[in-house]
């Protein structure tokens, strides 16, 4: 066994790498949503398994798939699953070439990201209420809620022309509010292409009843503000003025065009089942 520890963004990405390279069967990644993706990243399309050790502050991938917060029971739970040789193939999404595990978020959530990056020594101590005082501050000052910004094209003709605030999820929840889950898209796992649901509306009553219909569970109804669509391959998500956009929890800045895809049976998952 040997352990690295990474230093860097993507610092994660190249050890992955080189572990695949080597033909490693399984790389353990412990940390947060950040560089659970960098490695995921490092090990798609290869032999080598990945196992979910969760250390950051929100946790949501890990969590997605039933892991404890606490570590030294999480190693149980991975040891147990390569007793059993419990390993299979899962799908990822990718957003302008480059992999994600649980979601991309276009927009209003990307802004809010940016904001807490910001603040990034306080985010492992006090992650939920600084998303919270951020999302508040970003929706008060941020966030422009009256024109559109960016449409939403799916092909075929079939478009969301007029977009404030997409997601799209690669399983369910979207994230979590301490123990709450965001529950969007029960029907979304990671062998069920994407979910993208896309605002058309920032209303202030129109936010809130659907973050409400989202922490009570079953997923949010079909409001008249939200298009909701599920087992996505490809879509594109564009616009002449630059957007931000969120993947995975980091902030990757603003741009005028994302192109994702569903690639299905990407990465091989420890399944560690509690």
């Amino acid at each position: 066994m040997q352990v690295v520890e990474t230093n860097r963004r993507g610092h994660a990405t190249r050890f992955a790498e080189d572990a695949a390279r080597r033909g490693i069967d399984v790389v353990v990644a412990y940390g947060g949503d950040g560089t659970l993706n960098e490695v995921a990243t490092g090990v798609a399309m290869t032999d080598t398994a990945l196992a979910v050790l969760p250390g950051g502050s929100t946790n949501v991938f890990a969590r997605t798939l039933g892991m404890p917060n606490d570590a030294l029971e999480a190693v149980d739970l991975i040891v147990d699953a390569l007793e059993r040789n419990d390993i299979s193939p899962i799908g990822l999404g990718k957003a302008n070439g480059r992999y994600f595990t649980f979601h991309t978020g276009i927009g209003f959530d990307a802004a809010v990201v940016r904001r807490v990056e910001q603040r990034a020594a306080l985010k492992r101590y006090a992650g939920h209420p600084l998303f919270v005082a951020a999302a508040l501050r970003t929706w008060a000052l941020d966030y422009d809620k009256k024109r559109p910004h960016f449409s939403v094209d799916f092909g075929n003709n079939s478009q969301v022309p007029n977009a404030y605030f997409s997601i799209v999820m690669n399983t369910n929840p979207y994230t979590y509010l301490g123990t709450r889950p965001f529950d969007i898209v029960p029907s979304t796992d990671l062998s069920s292409g994407l979910s993208v649901v896309t605002f058309t509306s920032l209303k202030a009553t129109h936010v809130l009843r659907t973050m409400a219909s989202a922490l009570r569970g079953g997923g949010v109804p079909s409001y008249p503000w939200l298009d909701i669509r599920t087992n996505v391959r490809s879509l594109r998500v564009s616009d002449s003025r630059a957007f931000p956009y969120q993947l995975d929890g980091d902030y990757l800045g603003e741009v005028q065009n994302v192109e994702f895809e569903y690639v299905p049976n990407a990465l091989r998952l420890v399944r560690s089942h509690p």
